[in-house]
C-alpha cells in the first residue's frame, strides 16, 4: 500500500539549493520512497532564532509503502549524511532540514513523531508550497492548506 506524504524541505548554511537537491536524490534513493513532485525554493526570513542567515525552503510530495515512522527514521539518516547536527540552538542554523509534514490522512502523537507536523499552520514557508504542490490539499482535520494560508496574509 502506498502513502502520500509531504516533507519539508529547509537549509540555511553552505549552497542551500544544491544541498536540498542532494537531499531529494537521496531521499528518492531510498527503498519504499519515490519522491513524486518537488515546490519551487523559496528564500525565506528564519523564525524563532532570528541570529541566522536565511533559509530556503520548499515541499516534497513522496509516495512511501514505508511506515511514518520508518519515513521519519529515513529523513533523519538523510539529514545526518548531508552534515545536520542537532547540538546548536533550537530552530538555529542548518545545513539541511527534513520534517514530516503529512502522511496520507493520518494524525499520528508519539515520542519523537507527530503528523501533521505540530507548526505547519503557522508557516507560511510551509503552506505555500504546500498549496502549490496541491491546491485543494486538505489536512486530516478538515481544513484547508489554502485556508490556513489566506489565515496568514
Amino acid at each position: 500500500m502506498t502513502t502520500r506524504a509531504y516533507v519539508g524541505l529547509g537549509s540555511n548554511l553552505g549552497d542551500r539549493a544544491a544541498t536540498l537537491l542532494r537531499a531529494l536524490e537521496l531521499l528518492d534513493a531510498e527503498a519504499g520512497v519515490a519522491v513524486t513532485a518537488v515546490s519551487t525554493f523559496r528564500d525565506t526570513e528564519p523564525v524563532g532564532y532570528l541570529d541566522q542567515p536565511r533559509f530556503l525552503n520548499g515541499v516534497a510530495a513522496v509516495d512511501t509503502e514505508l511506515p511514518a515512522r520508518e519515513l521519519l527514521d529515513r529523513l533523519l539518516v538523510v539529514e545526518r549524511s548531508l552534515g545536520r547536527r542537532r547540538d546548536g540552538p533550537r530552530f538555529g542554523p542548518r545545513t539541511v532540514d527534513l520534517d514530516l509534514l503529512l502522511y496520507g490522512d493520518a494524525t499520528i502523537e508519539e515520542p519523537g513523531l507527530s503528523v501533521p507536523h505540530p507548526r505547519l499552520g503557522e508557516r507560511r514557508f510551509v503552506l505555500e508550497p504546500l498549496a502549490e504542490l496541491d491546491p485543494s490539499l486538505t489536512l486530516p482535520d478538515g481544513q484547508r492548506v489554502i485556508d490556513l494560508l489566506r489565515g496568514l496574509i
